[in-house]
C-alpha cells in the first residue's frame, strides 16, 4: 500500500502521516507514503521524520499538473489535507485561497483520473455550513460559507463531489470541527494564545469571546480520516465532530489556569468581519456506519498540548508569525 499525502508536512497531515509511520493504523503497519507540501509558511519539513524507509518526501505544488502526474502512478490513494486555512489571511488576500483550496483540488482529482489512482479522502471544514444558532448540521445541511475561507473549501467540496457523481471517482469527503493538537502554526487560537502567554505577553480575544466551537484532538480526527479512507463510500460526505463545545472566552480562562498566566493579560480586540457565532457537527453518520468516537478529553488533550508548547520552544517560536486569531 502507498498513500500520497498532500499537505503532509502541516498541522493535520503531519500527524496523519506520522502516526501512519508508526505503525497506528490497523492493516496499514507496513504502508509507505509520499508526502507532497509546498512548504508555504504554515508547512513545516520538521512536523516529519528527517529520515524513514516508508517515507519519501517531495516538495511542489498541488496545482502543478505535470507534477502530480509524475508522482501519481503507483500510489494506491490520496489523502488530501493541503489548503489554506486561516480565515483572516482569507479577508486580506481570498485569491490564494481560491488558487490552493478550489483550483489546487480540481487539479488534484484531474490528476487522479489521468493515472488511474481512484481512491481519494478529500479533507474539509465544518466552516461549509456557515454559522448555527442551535441544533448541529447533518451531512445534508446547504452550504452557506461566511468567510472566504470558507466558501473555497465550499467549492472545492463540490468538486470532489463531481468527480464522484461524473467520472465515477471513489473520494469521499470529511469535514471536520476546529481541531487542536501539537505542532499547530502559532497563527490560530489555542497556539497562539499558549506561546504569547507562555511569554508573558496578552493575547487578542475577539469581541466578548462568545463565539461557540466545537473542539476536536487532531489524532481523533485522523482516526476518522483513516475509518473513511479504508471504509468510507464513494460520493458520500462524513461529519467528523469532537463532541466539546466551549466559547472562545471559556477556551481563554482553562488556557490562562494551564500557563500560569493572569487574567489581565487578555485584550478584547474588534470582532472579526463575518465571524460566525456559533458551529456544532452532527456525526451520528461516521459513528454509525464506520464506529468512529474521540477518545481524547478535552480538558486533557489541551493539558497535553500546553506541556508540549512548553517543553518545545524552538519549534514555536521559529514558527511563530503572531498575526491575528482564529477560532
Amino acid at each position: 500500500m502507498r498513500l500520497l499525502v498532500t499537505g503532509g508536512a502541516g498541522f493535520i497531515g503531519s500527524a496523519y502521516v506520522r502516526t501512519l509511520l508508526a505503525g497506528g493504523y490497523a492493516g496499514y503497519e507496513d504502508a509507505s507514503v509520499t508526502v507532497l507540501d509546498k512548504l508555504t509558511y504554515a508547512g513545516n519539513r520538521g512536523n516529519l521524520p528527517e529520515r524513514h524507509d516508508r517515507l519519501e518526501f517531495v516538495r511542489g505544488d498541488v496545482c502543478d499538473t505535470d507534477l502530480l502526474r509524475q508522482l501519481l502512478p503507483g500510489h494506491d490513494a490520496v489523502v488530501h489535507f493541503a489548503a489554506e486555512s486561516h480565515v483572516d489571511r482569507s479577508i486580506a488576500d481570498p485569491s490564494v485561497f481560491v488558487r490552493t483550496n478550489v483550483v489546487g483540488t480540481q487539479t488534484l482529482l484531474e490528476a487522479c483520473l489521468h493515472t488511474g489512482v481512484e481512491r481519494v479522502v478529500h479533507i474539509s471544514t465544518d466552516e461549509v455550513y456557515g454559522s448555527i444558532a442551535s441544533g448541529a448540521w447533518t451531512e445534508e445541511w446547504p452550504l452557506a460559507p461566511n468567510s472566504p475561507y470558507a466558501a473555497s473549501k465550499a467549492g472545492s467540496d463540490l468538486l470532489a463531489r463531481s468527480y464522484a457523481r461524473t467520472h465515477g471517482l471513489d473520494v469521499s469527503i470529511t469535514r471536520c470541527s476546529n481541531n487542536y493538537g501539537s505542532h499547530q502554526h502559532p497563527e490560530k487560537l489555542i497556539p497562539l494564545f499558549v506561546t504569547r502567554l507562555l511569554r508573558g505577553e496578552t493575547v487578542p480575544l475577539y469581541g466578548d469571546g462568545s463565539h461557540v466551537r466545537e473542539w476536536l484532538h487532531v489524532s481523533d480526527h485522523c482516526a476518522a480520516v483513516q475509518s473513511v479512507l479504508t471504509r468510507g463510500r464513494a460520493g458520500e460526505v462524513y461529519n467528523v465532530g469532537g463532541g466539546t463545545e466551549r466559547t472562545n472566552r471559556q477556551i481563554t480562562d482553562l488556557l490562562l489556569r494551564l500557563c500560569g498566566a493572569s487574567p489581565g493579560q487578555v485584550r478584547h480586540v474588534t470582532d472579526r468581519k463575518g465571524h460566525d457565532l456559533r458551529y456544532a457537527l452532527d456525526d451520528t453518520k461516521i459513528r454509525q456506519e464506520l464506529g468512529y468516537a474521540p477518545r481524547v478529553p478535552f480538558e486533557e488533550g489541551l493539558a497535553g498540548v500546553v506541556d508540549w508548547y512548553r517543553a518545545n520552544p524552538d519549534w514555536w517560536q521559529a514558527s511563530a508569525a503572531d498575526r491575528g486569531v482564529a477560532a
